[in-house]
């Protein structure tokens, strides 16, 4: 990770250079990058959330009760209860060239009976969006996490964070209470070259470890990279067309077994609509080759069709994206490569003023495209949902009550296959305060 961000810090560091290059032959307005080849999540702010130009610092408590805190350990759920503070600093800056977000969380949690499930935790989301020149823009994204709670970041397992990109990293497996650390990387550079016509190409790093494999049984370690490239073309003003080629290498590292390698390559044709200035419906498809290898087996490889169909709607006071996504992937804690389908979905209600309604929902299936590891690791279904309700008690004092349920289908993956229902329950008590930045 750090010579990652030491590469990325030089390439910045080099980039008053670059705008000071030749001008390009585009005009016109600039185009949009279209969701399917854009890494951005669908924005989700309704209300006085959706704004720019901010420096916000504050702390959230937050306590929940779990009715299934020892994944993987007996045959019964152990329940028990939590308690969480989490200082938060959030940075929103733009200027005319510039937008770059920062969001940091770090926090401790401990348990009222299970004390050695405490652990601290880290959260960190940064967005780092530069124009080099009127048609050429270069963004950088990174998220890092490092909990023993999953169910209790800012950034839940599914439907919280939703893209249009079918490189998005499949959340198949959640271990709640297990040590984990993951990162997510993606630089991305786009050039308007024309008056409707723009190509791009962008970087992807993802890493998931378990440090303790104790506490989760048959999930694997995993690294990845991949890269695409993409041609998009103007239609009409809200019409967009174009063609993207990705590629994606991952490798698995399974608890006392040999590491194993799926590499994938995805032609696809996309078409997004932008319906009103912030409601878009995008859809993307083509087909998809995967080779899998692990030593001492034969290698297997084989086309399938790969199809993306999201959309994204941020309103004044009601937000909502969508995802279906029919692709191979591998990695996120399953061994093999896997034919998925998912469907994620997150929405957001401002009711009154004071009011707010969230809902995520999240499910997928996936199925070992190996015959020779089947029956180790056939593959199985998850599916989750959670719904919150915001209320402030003041201008810096906010009160959140929320619900999980989460179920996990995965027999031969012992941390969830002995209880695989989840529920937790949790009010979150958070005091920020905010201070406006000038452009």
């Amino acid at each position: 990770m750090l010579t990652r961000i030491y590469v990325i810090v030089m390439l910045l560091a080099a980039l008053p250079v670059w705008s000071q290059g030749g001008t390009n032959g585009a005009g016109g307005s600039a185009m949009q990058t279209p969701p399917p080849v854009s890494g951005e999540a669908y924005p989700m702010a309704v209300g006085s959330e959706a704004r720019s130009n901010y420096l916000r610092a504050g702390v959230v408590l937050t306590t929940a009760y779990n009715d299934n805190v020892l994944t993987g350990i007996g045959s019964e759920p152990i329940s028990d209860v939590s308690y969480t503070i989490s200082p938060t600093i959030a940075l929103d800056h733009t200027t005319p060239r510039l937008h770059q977000t920062l969001t940091y969380s770090p926090g401790f949690t401990f348990y009222q009976h299970m004390g050695d499930l405490n652990q601290g935790s880290q959260n960190l989301n940064l967005n780092f969006q530069y124009r080099l020149s009127p048609h050429i823009t270069v963004t950088v994204r990174d998220t890092f996490l490092k909990t023993s709670n999953l169910l209790n970041q800012p950034f839940p397992p599914y439907g919280g964070s939703i893209s249009g990109s079918a490189q998005s990293p499949l959340k198949a497996v959640v271990a709640p209470t297990a040590d984990q650390l993951n990162n997510n990387a993606n630089m991305e550079l786009t050039y308007q070259f024309g008056r409707n016509t723009m190509i791009g190409a962008s970087g992807t790093f993802t890493n998931l470890h378990f440090p303790n494999p104790s506490e989760a049984i048959g999930l694997s370690n995993s690294d990845s990279q991949g890269g695409s490239v993409f041609y998009s073309y103007r239609l009409s003003r809200t019409l967009y067309f174009g063609a993207t080629y990705q590629y994606s290498r991952i490798f698995s590292y399974p608890q006392n077994e040999p590491q194993n390698e799926t590499q994938t390559n995805a032609g696809l044709l996309f078409f997004t609509i932008y319906l009103k200035p912030n409601l878009s419906l995008s859809l993307s498809g083509g087909p998809q080759h995967y080779n899998f290898s692990q030593p001492s087996l034969r290698s297997s490889g084989s086309w399938s069709p790969a199809a993306i169909v999201s959309m994204g709607w941020q309103g004044h006071h009601t937000s909502f994206s969508a995802l279906y996504a029919q692709v191979i992937t591998a990695g996120e804690g399953l061994s093999g490569a896997y034919h998925s389908n998912s469907a994620n979905a997150s929405a957001r209600w401002q009711l009154e003023r004071n009011w707010t309604v969230g809902l995520t929902a999240g499910y997928a299936v996936t199925a070992n495209v190996d015959s020779t590891m089947s029956q180790a690791n056939p593959g199985g279904r998850s599916a989750s949902v959670t719904a919150s309700v915001q209320h402030p008690v003041s201008e810096r004092v906010n009160v959140e009550f929320g619900y999980t349920r989460l179920h996990q289908s995965y027999p031969t993956i012992a941390v969830v296959s002995n209880a695989p229902n989840t529920n937790r329950e949790y009010i979150a008590v958070s005091y920020r305060f905010t201070r406006p930045l000038g452009r």
